[in-house]
C-alpha cells in the first residue's frame, strides 16, 4: 500500500497538541505587575500539636497559592512550649495539588527545620523563605486544578511525660463505689506470713494494699500558630529563597536538618 507523504504521523500530532496547549499557558501566565502576591492563610489543624498518625507529617496552617505569580514565597509563623530534648519540632513548607479528590497529591518541599526551643518558655518567631516549584498555579491541560502551599510539622523528640509518684496503698478504681461495706481494720496475715493492717469487707474478706501510681500532669504539647502570613515575592526582595529553604528565628534555637524529601509519610487529610 502506498505511503501518503502529507500525514502526520500521531505521535507527532500529540507533541503538537501538547506544545499548543503550552503556549496558550504562557500567553495566559499572569505578568508580575504587583510588588507581592497574598495567599491569606487558614488554620488546618488545632492548636495543641500532638503527635499525628504515627508522628506523620501534619499541616498547621495551608494557603490558597493558584494563579500566584512569583515562585519564592516568604511564611512567618509563631510557636510556643518549645524545650530543648524535651519538646522539639520538626518543621517544613510543602506545595500540594488538589484536582478535586478527596486526597491531595505533593509537589514540592522544603528542607527540614529543626526548632529545639530553649531551656524556659518562650515564643519562638520563625520566618522561612523558600522556592515552590509550582508551574504557574494551573496544569497546562487542566484549568481546575488549585495548588496549596502548607505549613507542615511534626515532632524531633517528646512529648516527654515524666514519671508519675508511686506510692504503696490501698486503692480502688475512681468511681467504684464502697457502699458502707468496710467495716472495720485489723491486722490480716498473707500467704507469705507477713501481717497487714488493711481494711475488711462484711463477709470477712481483706483489701490488700498495693504500689499505685499518681500520674504526674500532663505537661502539654508545643504550639504552633496558622500561618500568620504567606505572600510571594519576586528575586530582588528575598534573594536568600531557593528550592531547599531559608530561615530565620527569634526566641527558639534552630538547626536544618534532612533535604528536601516529598516521599515522607503525611497525613492525607
Amino acid at each position: 500500500m502506498p505511503t501518503q507523504a502529507n500525514v502526520v504521523p500521531p505521535s507527532l500530532v500529540n507533541d503538537l497538541s501538547e506544545l499548543k496547549r503550552r503556549i496558550s499557558a504562557l500567553e495566559l501566565a499572569p505578568v508580575p505587575t504587583n510588588k507581592f502576591d497574598r495567599y491569606p492563610p487558614v488554620e488546618w489543624a488545632p492548636q495543641s500539636r500532638p503527635p499525628v498518625i504515627g508522628n506523620e507529617w501534619s499541616s498547621a496552617g495551608v494557603a490558597n497559592a493558584t494563579g500566584l505569580t512569583f515562585d519564592r514565597v516568604e511564611v512567618k509563623f509563631i510557636t510556643d512550649y518549645l524545650f530543648a530534648g524535651k519538646r522539639e519540632a520538626e518543621i517544613r513548607l510543602a506545595a500540594f495539588r488538589h484536582t478535586g479528590r478527596a486526597e491531595r497529591e505533593i509537589v514540592s518541599a522544603s528542607s527540614v527545620l529543626n526548632l529545639t526551643g530553649s531551656t524556659k518558655r518562650a515564643t519562638g518567631v520563625v520566618v522561612m523563605r523558600w522556592v515552590h516549584q509550582i508551574p504557574y498555579g494551573w496544569d497546562y491541560s487542566d484549568d481546575t486544578t488549585i495548588y496549596t502551599i502548607e505549613l507542615q510539622h511534626r515532632y524531633k523528640s517528646g512529648p516527654e511525660y515524666p514519671k508519675g509518684q508511686t506510692i504503696y496503698a490501698i486503692s480502688a478504681m475512681e468511681g467504684s463505689a464502697i457502699n458502707g461495706n468496710i467495716v472495720n481494720w485489723g491486722y490480716k496475715q498473707d500467704d507469705s506470713g507477713k501481717w497487714w493492717w488493711v481494711p475488711t469487707y462484711r463477709n470477712g474478706s481483706p483489701w490488700a494494699p498495693d504500689f499505685v501510681t499518681v500520674p504526674n500532669p500532663d505537661p502539654g504539647t508545643y504550639s504552633i500558630s496558622p500561618m500568620h502570613y504567606c505572600v510571594g515575592l519576586p528575586q530582588s526582595r528575598i534573594p536568600e529563597a531557593d528550592e531547599k529553604g531559608w530561615a530565620w528565628t527569634r526566641g527558639t534555637d534552630s538547626a536544618w536538618g534532612r533535604a528536601p524529601d516529598i516521599t515522607e509519610p503525611y497525613s492525607k487529610i
